[in-house]
């Protein structure tokens, strides 16, 4: 990617503010400075280079997908556009809602944004996962921006592909405005066996996969992952300065029981207790950051699941759970080991039933059919690993001409 000169940035940090294309003052605050590695220049999100998509806006009628991640500072996108005149028709909303606080897979229903007075069209409602034809012929570009985590089961990127697909379809134009993928430092974990395509599991990728949403969307229509071929015209806004070595520190959780680097950094590896009997901590101040059940044995570490918002009706609700608290791992050490299948190895050797620790969810979750079969067999995660190895090095091969930023 273009450097920004060091005078320049300088410049532009010190006066807080830009000029939008249509010549207003864009007095909005600065984002939030990411953890990055010292000296490293300040990563611009798309969002923020509006001079690389007002003129794409200019006399359309624009729908806007995105939620409560959707910020430029202090600003959110939507706030932004309508402050600059852009004629917006609708505002679709992913899973968890447009302000993000709805449980995993929640149905939630159209609304009004208060704030704008815009119709809120919810993609977790009835029209499953697709909006409407009527709603389509409403607009004539759709402006994308969410913050995703990476993985395969993590469903933003699912919201994205079907929207590009309706696009496609409908002959809209899609506009990504791209952020950093802050488990974009590694690829890991089996390709998706199609048989066990969902909801949670919507290409043939590894669990993670390491690319934006941008990379992933180029790399839809380049591979012609849409039905009947199909490909989307969109134009990719990227981020400046980020490499996928880049340490990005999320300024918002991107959904309810993700509220911390820690559990987003863990999250590729305990999200497979959802495909288990076991607890990932819904219902407690620390999910996807330590496990636990009822029966588990020699462990003084307990906590007991209570009905909160984001999990309502959590595993195991007001039961006592014993198990393993990772929030004592340093995040270097959990970067290090990526996607980890040790966790789980521990809790299935720890319960000791056999078969019924797992659940036909788990097969969705990991995309194949061998990993739940070597647990059982008695087999390593360094064993089971070897297995997706020569998969996740052609996937890296495959996916090089999509790539935005260096590796």
């Amino acid at each position: 990617m273009k450097k920004i000169p060091i005078l320049f940035l300088l410049a532009f940090c010190l006066s807080l503010f830009s000029r939008t294309p249509t010549g207003k003052v864009n007095t909005a605050p600065m984002p939030h400075l990411p953890h990055n590695k010292p000296n490293q220049q300040r990563i611009k999100v798309g969002a923020e280079q509006t001079d690389r998509y007002f003129p794409l806006l200019q006399g359309k009628r624009i729908a806007v997908l995105s939620n409560q991640t959707g910020m430029i500072g202090n600003e959110h996108l939507v706030d932004l556009l309508k402050r600059n005149h852009f004629d917006i028709v609708g505002i679709f909303s992913p899973e968890h809602g447009f302000r993000g606080t709805a449980d995993a897979g929640e149905h939630v229903a159209n609304s009004i944004d208060e704030k704008t007075g815009i119709p809120i069209w919810s993609l977790y409602g009835g029209e499953g996962g697709k909006p409407s034809a009527e709603k389509m012929n409403l607009f004539d570009v759709l402006v994308f921006d969410l913050q995703d985590v990476g993985t395969r089961f993590y469903t933003y990127y699912i919201t994205m592909a079907r929207m590009m697909d309706a696009c496609a379809a409908s002959d809209k134009k899609m506009i990504v405005l791209d952020r950093p993928n802050p488990n974009g430092f590694y690829v890991d974990g089996p390709l998706l066996d199609m048989k066990y395509k969902s909801g949670v599991g919507w290409l043939p990728i590894p669990v993670v996969h390491g690319m934006t949403l941008g990379e992933l969307a180029l790399m839809i229509n380049g591979e012609k992952w849409m039905p009947d071929g199909r490909t989307c015209d969109v134009t990719v806004v990227p981020c400046e300065n980020y490499t996928h070595q880049s340490l990005y520190e999320l300024p918002i959780p991107p959904s309810p029981n993700l509220p911390n680097m820690h559990a987003i950094y863990l999250y590729p590896s305990t999200c497979l207790f959802e495909g288990t009997v076991m607890s990932l901590g819904r219902g407690t101040p620390f999910p996807f950051q330590v496990y636990g059940h009822p029966n588990y044995k020699g462990s003084t570490f307990c906590f007991i699941p209570r009905s909160i918002s984001g999990a309502k009706n959590p595993p195991f609700l007001n039961q006592k759970c014993c198990g393993v608290d990772l929030r004592n791992i340093p995040d270097e050490q959990i970067r290090k080991n990526g996607f980890d299948l040790s966790y789980v190895i521990d809790a299935y050797n720890n319960l000791q039933i056999g078969e019924s620790f797992f659940t036909p969810f788990f097969e969705k979750l990991i995309g194949v059919d061998y990993v739940r079969k070597d647990i059982i067999a008695g087999k390593s995660a360094e064993e089971i690993k070897k297995k997706w190895y020569d998969d996740v090095q052609k996937f890296k091969e495959q996916r090089k001409i999509y790539l935005l930023y260096e590796e």
